[in-house]
């Protein structure tokens, strides 16, 4: 059965009444938490995976798929209306779609960042539907020293491309590491970091690590930042895109997922590098580039489609190799982990009905997401009214009844708050929190797959690069550490020169 087939079989499943009421909902909830800045759809899926524990897996995948696509949705329209992102994907539709809405045209830069959502999702489903069963078949001879490569390239680039400091980066993700080693070693039985509690014994549950370096450390930190400011919506109106502006924003619409789909797919840190690159290319390609900066509607068109393309190449890495390379991505790999499920090469076999259901709605959810979306962009600007305390303590409440809810021990709620107070620590020093989730994830399968490759070669080095694949990961990881490193020492020794030589001027 070929993979069309399959997605037929898919919309079977996605289509019935309860999976297409938890699509609306994940979409609804999505959108709406993705307009509150701060949050997002990664705390999102993360304070409702303690909820779903009681939901049969399908249905509570295409919720997450439907909040993941939501958000993205929602952290434009705060973008444009506030020029506050609600989500960091959203970063550059605030460069263009704030000016044009503080000159009364946010109607038409609300429906250019919705139908650009939609049509950068549709076609990055689809290469989604074409690739992940290829990229599933070939995964599947994939030996131990290439997963634990390709784990290693993307702690490497997680952390490369996260922040303005590599060193923050390697950080967070150390201390990611350290909480995933917590428990007992599988393959010895020895304790590790337990300190002698046997809570600790059998590891800290991702789900609350999760809740707790997202939910309540980003609560603390706004707590710790309250400011007594409010502001007003710009109105919005009723959006409506002219001829003039189809003309413009139909091939940035075209041209954002052939940005967003690759690097959504690879270990880059998500949607935040591609949308900067189509906000770039759009410019270049421009016959208005005296607009960008001041209200450029394909400013507006390309980065979002960008964006919502990104989401769909996460999922690749996500179902065929288990690899996260998002926060959002990350916390849903926790849930199938929840639920018992690996994804993988095998995943597409032995969970087929699930997966394809997951893609078929993906489609559905796009589809509820425009139509929802414009025509109720005022009222998800309203949203922004909502004061700060009373949101983040409703926050701090879910959070703690989720947590409990996960082994109903309070001893998880102390863990909980412990590592929350890591993550406004983290915060408070510039510290990014995707390495330490990613870090917590693939640190103990990273470390399984390690084992596995030094005892295929008796503990020999060597059996780590024993493949032409691991090689090739290997370079790029050198490449990635490396060629920053030369760029900075290009550009010290050209300002020195330069420095020089002023000085030399000024001398005679």
């Amino acid at each position: 059965m070929d993979s069309f087939d399959q997605l037929l079989t898919g919309f079977g499943t996605a289509l019935t009444p309860t999976h297409l009421a938890f699509a609306a909902i994940g979409v609804l909830l999505g959108t709406a938490i993705g307009v509150l800045p701060g949050i997002g759809p990664a705390m999102a899926v993360a304070l409702l995976l303690p909820v779903t524990y009681g939901l049969e897996p399908t249905g509570a995948f295409i919720m997450f798929a439907g909040i993941y696509y939501g958000g993205m949705f929602g952290g434009s329209t705060t973008s444009i209306l506030l020029n506050t992102p609600g989500e960091s994907a959203a970063v550059v539709a605030a460069i263009d779609g704030n000016p044009m809405a503080r000159r009364g045209r946010g109607s038409q830069a609300l429906a250019a960042a919705a139908i650009g959502h939609f049509v950068g999702g549709i076609i990055g489903t689809m290469l989604l539907v074409l690739l992940a069963p290829t990229v599933a078949k070939y995964a599947v001879n994939i030996g131990a020293p290439d997963f634990f490569a390709i784990m290693v390239l993307a702690f490497v680039a997680v952390t490369s491309v996260l922040g303005a400091s590599r060193i923050r980066g390697f950080a967070s993700l150390l201390i990611g590491l350290t909480l995933g080693l917590v428990g007992l070693d599988e393959m010895t039985g020895q304790q590790r970091l337990t300190f002698g509690s046997l809570d600790l014994s059998d590891g800290i549950d991702v789900v609350i690590v999760a809740v707790a370096l997202f939910a309540v450390g980003e609560s603390l930190w706004v707590a710790a930042h309250l400011r007594r400011t409010t502001s007003e919506p710009i109105p919005v109106g009723r959006p409506w895109l002219s001829k003039a502006d189809l003309r413009r924003t139909w091939k940035p619409w075209l041209r954002g997922p052939l940005i967003g789909f690759p690097f959504g797919a690879i270990p880059a840190g998500g949607a935040e590098i591609p949308t900067f690159l189509s906000y770039v290319t759009e410019k270049r390609l421009s016959k208005h580039r005296d607009e960008f900066g001041k209200g450029a509607i394909e400013g507006v068109a390309g980065p979002e489609a960008t964006a919502s393309a990104s989401a769909a190449g996460t999922l690749v890495s996500m179902l065929t190799l288990g690899l996260p390379t998002t926060a959002v991505a990350a916390v849903m790999l926790a849930a199938f982990q929840q639920y018992g499920i690996q994804p993988g090469p095998l995943l597409f076999e032995r969970e087929s009905s699930l997966v394809w259901g997951l893609i078929a709605s993906l489609f559905i959810g796009l589809t509820l997401l425009l139509v929802l979306n414009l025509p109720l962009a005022p009222l998800w600007a309203k949203l922004l009214r909502i004061p700060r305390p009373y949101l983040y303590a409703g926050i701090l409440f879910f959070a703690s009844v989720g947590a409990y809810a996960v082994n109903a021990d309070v001893f998880d709620l102390l863990v909980m708050f412990a590592i929350g107070a890591i993550g406004f620590v983290m915060r408070r020093y510039g510290l990014p929190v995707l390495p330490a989730i990613i870090g917590v994830i693939l640190g103990p399968a990273a470390e399984q797959q390690m084992r596995r490759a030094l005892q295929l070669s008796d503990g020999a080095l060597s059996g780590l690069v024993n493949t032409w694949l691991s090689v090739a990961i290997y370079v790029v990881v050198l490449a990635l550490l490396v060629l920053p490193l030369i760029r900075k020492a290009i550009v010290s020794a050209k300002s020195g020169s330069t420095s020089g030589s002023d000085r030399e001027h000024v001398d005679s």
